[in-house]
């Protein structure tokens, strides 16, 4: 049953109202002054309030702001019974939290009608708030999942290689999932693997799409390819992988496999930013962009993809990432850039990645990243 708060100083009225109000199928409950009846607001939790302006000690407008200001009852529907018509008085019990105004003498089928509307509204207030309630928990299940989705990506990524050939690697989606991915494991033990992808979009889609092309690279599964020719996987995953059958998403993709044995590198590139490979000492840095021509992957079905091949002297960094390590947006509008990512790589080659990492905060200003960042070190050793 609805319950109405009746607050007014005036026994007779509160038992005209109450009973007018009772035949209409409510629960009345009564005060008789303005600190009663903010006492019985907070104990029975009404979804209407009767109450006159004019009392002693604790008046009309004090109940409205206490009311109001009471969390469990913010949503209670206020009526004031008043004498009072001009408009400035009117204003003060809105400032005050009156939801209505009831004039005196009191018309009781206006105050009937008055009433229904009032419990109208605050059913709807109390569906809101349901209805936000179960949105709240709805989003807080979804970001569980979405941390426990994350996590799962996160486990996939490699360890760090240790010995003559040395691995560092960081990857920071700009949402809980992202679309970056990158891997390196032995084919045998002289021809290392490695690769970086960045796949259109953000989230759950294109986390989805990274992680499938990892266990295909990873178990070796694409039919008729030879995982030693890059050029030849690229071609195997366009074909395997067209956007009409992803979501009309694409990846762009960087692989390489290094000869341990000859010191020998051969790469293919599918529309991915070029690796940067730092030789020479600290004080003479050669820097080489390994570039090659080609399409993401899943733009046409049987493109062509192109190797490249370098020689690899003792003690070089190779550099992998994706684009979200340099396309950073500057205060002036510009954009931070590739050559501008490069010359910090130089200047910070012979520190740990973390170095890398904290300029690229500082250049983002340290604010969210806009775009995925993935970023990978492969030390050939001497």
């Amino acid at each position: 049953m609805v319950k109405i708060l009746i607050i007014d100083d005036d026994p007779t009225l509160q038992l005209i109202l109450k009973k007018n109000l009772q035949n209409q199928g409510y629960e009345v409950i009564l005060a008789s002054n303005g600190a009663a009846g903010i006492a019985q607001a907070k104990q029975h939790h009404p979804a209407l309030i009767i109450c006159d302006w004019m009392m002693e000690e604790v008046d009309g407008l004090e109940v409205c702001r206490q009311i109001k200001a009471t969390r469990e009852l913010a949503t209670t529907f206020l009526i004031l019974l008043t004498a009072r018509s001009n408009v400035e008085d009117r204003i003060k019990g809105l400032d005050a939290g009156a939801d209505d105004f009831v004039s005196k003498p009191i018309e009781m089928n206006e105050l009937k009608a008055r009433v229904r509307a009032g419990l109208r509204l605050n059913q709807l207030y109390k569906d809101l708030q349901s209805q936000k309630q179960a949105l709240e928990g709805a989003n807080q299940k979804l970001q569980a999942e979405l941390d426990e989705a994350a996590e799962y990506v996160r486990r996939l990524l490699p360890s760090r290689l240790k010995g003559t050939v040395t691995t560092e690697a960081r990857f920071i989606p700009s949402a809980r999932l992202g679309g970056d991915c990158f891997d390196y494991f032995w084919l045998y033990d002289s021809l290392l693997v490695m690769y970086l992808l960045d796949v259109s979009g953000h989230g759950v889609g294109s986390a989805l799409l990274s992680v499938s092309v990892l266990n295909v690279l990873r178990s070796q599964s694409l039919p008729n390819t030879n995982f030693f020719q890059p050029s030849d996987v690229l071609k195997s995953l366009n074909n395997a992988f067209q956007m009409e059958n992803q979501g009309e998403k694409y990846f762009t993709i960087w692989y390489g496999v290094y000869d341990q044995i000859n010191r020998k590198l051969i790469y293919a590139n599918a529309g991915h930013p070029p690796a940067v490979l730092l030789s020479g000492t600290s004080e003479n840095t050669q820097v080489k962009r390994l570039e090659s021509s080609g399409l993401p992957i899943g733009f046409l079905p049987d493109t062509e993809y192109e190797d490249g091949y370098l020689d690899i002297s003792p003690g070089s960094n190779l550099y992998v990432f994706s684009d979200g390590a340099y396309e950073i947006p500057q205060p002036n509008g510009e954009i931070w850039g590739i050559d501008a990512f490069i010359d910090s790589l130089t200047k910070t080659n012979n520190s740990n990645l973390e170095s890398v990492i904290d300029h690229i905060r500082n250049v983002n200003r340290h604010q969210p990243f806009d775009d995925d960042l993935s970023l990978l070190r492969v030390n050939f050793g001497g």
